[in-house]
């Protein structure tokens, strides 16, 4: 295999300015000497190395190659330093980031890390380090250069993030130059597409070959995570998805166990309303208990890109024990709480990734680090598991936690955690399955799920969602699962909200006086709804007649369901006047005719997947090509989840967001998986792995996954070290 010749312009590319920080280059490229890449006919990346950290600084080494905008951006992100890239309109978001990641808190805390933790950041700032060095054309926006301790600003791979949980309006209406008062009454968010995952577990008694079965199911934004195997001589060898940028597998299996993560509805991330008292000359404190307490006083500096350079805005934030100040809420300042461990988090993100048993995993999980989810998990042994949040803490069960606090009474303080035995959990239930789509932990396993009365209350938030609804009808009284039954289960076409919702319609049509107009202009429709299976399909004109009309009528009623604690479903079904109902579908039909010429238009005309750029944020056009789609919004309780909706400019409706990895696994004596990604491994359009999985993605054609070195020898697009 020939090897690259690093010129002198690269290695003073490299170098210059950063002698003191940088290794070698020739000793980068001699650890590279250590790795193998193999690119199969899909463009997934499988690193092998001697160690460990030979795998991490492949697996950053091969990210950057496919898309290194998104690697740099996510932790331009992670260090609060998105408008030194973006200008202005990011100032906030990088100060809420800045609240919460210091960069010299984070460096003492790698000074602090163990030292195989260690070696793996300095093998991950090395890798991307060695990339910037041997590809001199890309010119990095913000990071010229990676440090280890940066690795800790991004350590686990939910796309919610605590951090984000923080509303960036209220957060500069107290920081901004005219603070404005948040009151309790302020307006809601409009509805926003849901986000979340799907995760199952079938143990061996219910499947055909009596091997344990995994379904993984992300649901993010398109081209969010990476696919790609990590394996080295240490016992590292985990496949699945990873987030861009960080160096362990996120949702993914080894060849003997496998985990899912979804989004969890647990109640973790605390708000204080605090009691400010101003102090003569100026000094600011916060009652406490029957005392008093300072105020802590930090200045942040932002800086931003601006038209002339790099501008700067420098703010003076504040603090009390419980957290940083965010907002104000009528009269007092609300101080948040949450947890932050980022090195604890990253030991689990990755030590996880090596548990090859129930107990081994379960041992990552004493860490109480994976903070926004709650896990799936199969293994070899036909062990399945529900492990539902993992970092809760122990609070007064008298106060309610979704809402703020009194920061003056010591009773609202956490007490440590809740354990692993305290929080709602399943290890291989006698029905012989188990899920979560982002629901309440409370029918996670059917009739052998955790009981409610049996935790408190700020364990879960969440209610039941269409979703899991679809999850139980389709997993429960089956003892033959396949792999291959499992995929179908996963893009069974079945919208249980429209079962609940369309018969509501049907009764107020027929309730409608013939007198009525729209009684004689809906007849056709109704006729076609009232024999409707409730699946979606690429030729269904039912699919969008009812997407059309569900759109419609909950904006019609969104005000009254919040108002009325009642589910969608629910109050669409219950509550709804019965000629909004109609009405809706006459509006419904009207926007189908004026978009596309007709109401009879098949979804599969109108809901398309396209990817025209490498961009992470897409511009989508009509007149370029793409490609039907037939699964919908989860929003309707489709498990293959498709968010899409018509953008400026466009008729039809494109998804951003949803099903983005897709992975089925088998355990046994040898790991069997099938997989599919949104689009394509690369981001770049001239390559064939920008797209190639885009049809197959479309209609849940999925793939074989290479595990065994051996399978990839009849799949090998190309195999080299990183360098060359």
């Amino acid at each position: 295999m020939r090897h690259v010749i690093i010129s002198a312009a690269v290695l003073c590319a490299s170098c210059a300015g950063q002698a003191a920080v940088d290794k070698d280059l020739a000793t980068l490229q001699r650890q590279a000497q250590n790795i193998t890449i193999i690119r199969d006919n899909w463009g997934i990346p499988h690193i092998y190395g001697k160690t460990d950290a030979d795998a991490v600084y492949g697996i950053v080494y091969a990210q950057a190659e496919d898309d290194f905008n998104r690697v740099e951006t996510n932790f331009i992100n992670g260090m609060g330093r998105l408008s030194e890239a973006e200008g202005e309109k990011e100032i906030y978001r990088d100060l809420r980031m800045k609240l919460f990641i210091d960069p010299n808190d984070m460096k003492g805390q790698y000074d602090k890390s163990p030292d195989s933790l260690k070696k793996l950041m300095t093998a991950w700032a090395d890798g991307l380090n060695f990339y910037l060095a041997t590809h001199p054309k890309v010119v990095p926006r913000v990071i010229k250069h990676f440090e280890p301790w940066m690795a800790l600003t991004f350590t686990e791979g939910s796309i919610g993030g605590d951090i984000e949980r923080v509303n960036l309006s209220q957060l500069e209406a107290f920081y901004g130059s005219a603070p404005k008062k948040e009151t309790a009454s302020a307006q809601l968010p409009v509805y926003v597409e849901p986000t979340g995952s799907n995760g199952a577990a079938i143990a061996p008694s219910n499947t055909a070959s009596h091997h344990a079965l995994l379904l993984i199911n992300p649901h993010t934004s398109f081209f969010f995570r990476a696919e790609a195997q990590m394996a080295s001589e240490e016992g590292l060898n985990a496949y699945g998805a990873l987030t861009w940028g960080q160096f362990f597998i996120y949702q993914g299996f080894n060849d003997r166990a496998g985990w899912m993560h979804t989004s969890s509805g647990v109640d973790n991330i605390d708000e204080y309303l605090e009691t400010i008292v101003r102090k003569d000359g100026g000094a600011l404190a916060y009652r406490y208990g029957g005392g008093e307490r300072p105020v802590m006083v930090q200045k942040i500096v932002v800086p931003y890109k601006s038209g002339t350079g790099l501008a700067q805005k420098e703010f003076t934030v504040y603090r009390t024990h419980h957290g940083p100040i965010v907002r104000e809420l009528d009269g007092k300042w609300v101080a948040v709480r949450m947890m932050q461990e980022p090195v604890k988090a990253l030991t689990q993100s990755y030590t996880r990734t090596k548990a090859r048993s129930y107990k081994e995993y379960r041992d990552t999980m004493e860490l109480h680090t994976n903070s926004s989810n709650n896990t799936i998990y199969a293994d070899a042994d036909g062990t399945i598991a529900y492990f539902h949040a993992n970092f809760i803490p122990r609070r007064d069960n008298r106060f309610d936690w979704t809402k703020p606090v009194d920061g003056t009474d010591p009773a609202t303080e956490w007490n440590g955690v809740l354990s692993i035995d305290e929080t709602p959990g399943l290890r291989s239930p006698q029905n012989g399955w188990l899920y979560n789509t982002n629901n309440w932990p409370w029918t996670s396993a059917g009739a052998y799920s955790p009981k409610r009365a049996d935790f408190p209350r700020y364990v879960e938030r969440n209610a039941e969602n269409p979703r899991g609804l679809h999850a139980i009808k389709v997993l429960d009284g089956r003892n033959d699962f396949t792999l291959e039954s499992l995929i179908a289960v996963a893009y069974d076409s079945y919208l249980p909200s429209f079962a609940i919702q369309i018969p509501a319609l049907l009764k107020a049509y027929d309730k409608t006086p013939a007198s009525n107009p729209l009684k004689a202009q809906l007849a056709e429709q109704v006729a076609l709804l009232r024999k409707w299976d409730y699946r979606w399909g690429v030729t269904s004109v039912e699919t969008s007649l009812a997407q059309y009309w569900g759109e419609e009528i909950g904006r019609r009623v969104s005000d009254e369901v919040r108002k009325s604690g009642m589910s969608a479903d629910d109050y669409i079904a219950q509550k709804a006047a019965p000629a909004q109902l109609v009405e809706a579908l006459a509006a419904a039909s009207d926007k189908l005719a004026a978009d596309f010429g007709s109401w009879k238009t098949p979804w599969g005309d109108i809901n398309r997947y396209q990817r025209n750029t490498g961009d992470i944020v897409q511009k989508f056009d009509d007149s370029n090509p793409s490609i039907p789609v037939g699964f919908t919004s989860s929003r309707w309780g489709s498990l293959a989840s498709f968010g899409a909706r018509a953008y400026p400019g466009t008729k039809k409706m494109y998804g951003n967001t949803g099903n983005s990895f897709v992975a089925v696994v088998e355990f046994g004596d040898r790991v069997r998986a099938k997989a599919i990604s949104a689009g394509g491994e690369n981001n770049v359009p001239s390559s064939p792995h920008f797209g190639d999985q885009a049809v197959r993605y479309s209609t849940g054609d999925l793939r074989d996954v290479y595990f065994y070195r051996e399978q990839l020898r009849a799949h090998t697009e190309r195999e080299y070290h990183p360098g060359q």
